[in-house]
């Protein structure tokens, strides 16, 4: 009797010393799903994003970042996603294209065309391939411009819904936003949705080479019109939701960011450092659970052919050649690169890069809303 009261006694104290670690436990994991539960995904960035001072112009940019919409990401997104990986040169990049040019003219833009020929090898005969892009039209200053880009084609397989779905899409739906009709912008903007970077950012390049020449001229003289506005600054959107961690974990990592790239060595390195360092800013502003952070070895994306030219920077969910080429994702040109291969911290990562790109653009090419 002694030795079962002995027993009963020393259960009722471990309980009470092991209930409260097993409700911490409990209470710790329901606090972890919480942090994941879009939209808002309550990272513990208290300092680092917010809380800074805005002027009235900065609180029209954020009325007009605010209009970005996360299901609407997320649909663009998963739009084009139905057409696989859309490897250029394949109906399916075609298809693709159609479905781009379809999305922009809905929303009141008059779309164009930029018609090249390519060659995988010397000596192969050329295919012509095509890349749409629309353009804004500044109110006052319609003869320069910024470009704000990501490239439409894939490769592996799968739908590249990350490498590049999730630039495409953060591209349109920053367009779709600025279609509204009570919003103004002094200077012109032009969505470029690139062909061919899968195989040696040849859309880009083939831009580069068309229209660098026509940069600023009017035509017809005398009109008002500028098929190619002067170049102020190139943004490119490059693989935009996945950041956990080198060794990848299964969850996007607590310090994931948007990483911001220019080319330290580019005959317009100071000017691209200076538009970064306007997106660093932008983001303080206006993204509401990713900082971001500058560096400045960009490479391997559709902002080199400009980076001689104009102040140039790539958006990334990790630095190019230091994290993406050294295996931080799995699913790149993979068959695993599919929309439903991400969570909805995923997605949020490149949706605040969409608010990053537009709230430092709102700044620079000075949009209004007009009442």
């Amino acid at each position: 009797m002694l030795v079962r009261r002995l027993i009963l006694v020393f259960l009722a104290l471990f309980s009470l010393v092991v209930a409260p670690t097993v409700a911490e436990g409990q209470q710790s994991e329901q606090e972890s799903r919480r942090v994941s539960d879009p939209p808002t995904l309550r990272r513990s960035l208290r300092g680092v994003l917010g809380g800074v001072p805005m002027t009235a112009a900065d609180s029209m940019h954020q009325e007009i970042v605010r209009r970005l919409d996360f299901d609407s990401y997320k649909q663009l997104l998963l739009g084009l996603t139905q057409f696989g990986d859309r490897e250029q040169g394949t109906p399916r990049n075609e298809a693709a294209n159609d479905w781009i040019e379809d999305q922009l003219r809905s929303w009141g833009y008059e779309t164009e065309r930029v018609h090249y020929m390519f060659a995988r090898r010397v000596g192969d005969v050329a295919e012509p391939r095509e890349e749409v892009f629309a353009t804004k039209v500044g109110a006052s200053r319609p003869d320069e411009m910024f470009i704000i880009s990501a490239h439409m084609d894939g490769r592996g397989g799968g739908e590249a819904a990350n490498d590049d779905g999730s630039g495409t899409a953060l591209v349109m739906e920053i367009a779709r936003v600025l279609a509204s009709s009570d919003i103004v912008s002094d200077r012109s903007l032009r969505f470029a949705l690139w062909n061919n970077e899968e195989t040696g950012l040849n859309g880009a390049r083939a831009y580069v080479e068309q229209r660098a020449g026509m940069q600023g001229i009017e035509d017809p003289p005398g009109s008002g019109r500028y098929p190619e506005p002067t170049w102020i600054g190139m943004i490119q959107h490059d693989m935009m939701m996945w950041d956990h961690g080198n060794p990848v974990t299964h969850n996007q990592a607590l310090d994931a960011d948007v990483d911001v790239e220019f080319q330290l060595n580019s005959e317009m390195a100071a000017e691209s450092a200076q538009l970064g360092l306007a997106l660093i800013n932008a983001n303080r502003l206006h993204a509401t659970d990713y900082p971001a952070v500058l560096s400045n070895a960009m490479s391997n994306t559709d902002s080199t052919p400009f980076m001689d030219l104009v102040a140039a920077v790539s958006l990334r969910e990790n630095r190019r050649l230091y994290e993406t080429g050294n295996r931080a994702n799995p699913h790149w040109h993979q068959t695993t690169d599919l929309f439903e291969t991400f969570s909805d911290a995923d997605f949020m990562l490149g949706f605040n890069a969409a608010q990053t790109t537009l709230g430092a653009v709102a700044k620079l090419a000075g949009i209004r809303i007009s009442r």
